[in-house]
């Protein structure tokens, strides 16, 4: 018997509940009253942040995906997204759901509605304004029977009610891929990427034929002992850090404190993973604070975003941290630690977006790569991660 069809094609009458054994990407799964609410750091970590804002980065599923095998030609996904709205500043457009059939972009959506988190970025003061869920359907998709991922918006938080298909849903098979666990700030997590497999991990994954897990938190890389120890207790084949510019944002500490709490955060990881290959990436280009420390403030131009260095270079004197201080440090605490732990290597940062990079598609906001710098910094960690000699390619016996 035919399924029932409304104007866009069939109806999806089965339900999948949302569960964590169809989400890849999540280290755990929340229970709400509406649904589910996929996390990118356990709750032991969560118990411990200073801020409301780092349990909003971690609760925006960047690399997060729903997967599953299926034969369906229709899929509904009824979700609940807050949104974050920064005062001053035009608000950002809604967030994309990516479908993936067989790894192939096959359809994108957005969820409109929601909730709504104000942020005043001059005083830090947050109001939360209610609003109702939405629903992303996609239909058209190829029959027969084909592996789909749904990737989330990686800047919306999202709680995930109810998944509908028009054929049953199975567990999608592990496919052998190597599992790699990357941690950095904003850039890492998407900011300014369009879509949530245009971030730059999303796509040096796809390129490196790995499954991620990108624990990328905007303005919250601080070398935080509870990240650590996530890292250290998830599983993962190979790790990758991506140190520094959070530290000099937030003007967070001095030289006398960065190097210790480097080895401390290396030494955690460790503990989980001893001898996995782990990449230490220093800070790409950002002229800004190459030799001014922080901290950053915004800087609203004629209605548009942007960011600001209100350190003085002078004070690189006394201790504190710029760019180039973080690149200096980062090279000389991996070849000491190397020399006792052959898995650890070091990328400068500027090998995935410097100078040249900048000349040719500059920092929209000072901070951030747009679109087209996301995918220049995945294609060339890709290169430089995955490629023949790099620290993550593939050994052959």
């Amino acid at each position: 018997m035919n399924a029932p069809y409304n104007q866009t094609g069939p109806v999806p009458s089965i339900t999948t509940p949302v569960e964590a054994h169809l989400l890849r990407g999540a280290l755990e799964v929340e229970r709400t009253a509406h649904g589910v609410l996929p996390h990118r750091l356990p709750a032991r970590a969560r118990d411990q942040f200073p801020t409301a804002d780092l349990a909003a980065v971690e609760a925006q599923p960047s690399g997060v995906r729903i997967a599953f095998r299926t034969a369906a030609t229709a899929v509904e996904l009824d979700a609940l997204p807050t949104k974050t709205l920064y005062q001053g500043a035009p608000p950002r457009p809604d967030g994309v759901y990516e479908l993936l059939v067989d790894g192939r972009p096959a359809g994108r959506g957005t969820v409109p509605g929601g909730n709504v988190r104000v942020v005043d970025m001059a005083t830090g003061s947050e109001e939360l304004r209610p609003g109702p869920p939405g629903t992303v359907r996609f239909t058209g998709l190829p029959a027969g029977t084909k592996d789909v991922e749904i990737w989330l918006p990686h800047t919306e938080v999202t709680e995930l009610i109810a998944l509908r298909t028009d054929a049953p849903v199975e567990d999608l098979p592990d496919r052998g891929r190597r599992v790699w666990l990357h941690h950095g700030s904003s850039i890492s997590h998407g900011s300014f990427a369009v879509d949530p497999t245009g971030t730059w991990p999303a796509l040096a994954s796809a390129l490196g034929g790995v499954e991620l897990v990108n624990l990328g938190f905007g303005g919250n890389a601080l070398l935080d002992p509870f990240t650590a120890r996530a890292i250290r207790d998830t599983p993962a084949d190979l790790i990758s850090l991506k140190i520094g510019i959070n530290l000099v944002n937030h003007d967070a500490m001095r030289l006398r404190a960065f190097g210790p709490a480097v080895h401390g955060f290396l030494d955690t990881v460790r503990e989980g993973h001893p001898t996995t290959p782990l990449l230490v990436v220093s800070p790409v280009l950002c002229p800004i604070h190459e030799d001014t420390p922080g901290p950053t403030a915004p800087d609203v131009e004629n209605g548009e975003l942007r960011f600001k260095a209100l350190g003085d270079p002078a004070d690189r004197a006394t201790g504190r941290l710029t760019l180039g201080v973080i690149r200096d440090e980062l090279a000389r605490i991996t070849t000491q630690r190397a020399a006792a732990d052959p898995n650890l290597h070091h990328l400068d940062g500027r090998a995935l977006y410097g100078a040249a990079d900048f000349a040719e598609l500059p920092l929209p906001d000072r901070l951030h790569p747009d679109p087209a710098g996301h995918r220049r910094i995945g294609e060339r960690f890709a290169e430089l991660a995955f490629g023949d000699g790099g620290p993550f390619a593939v050994t052959r016996g």
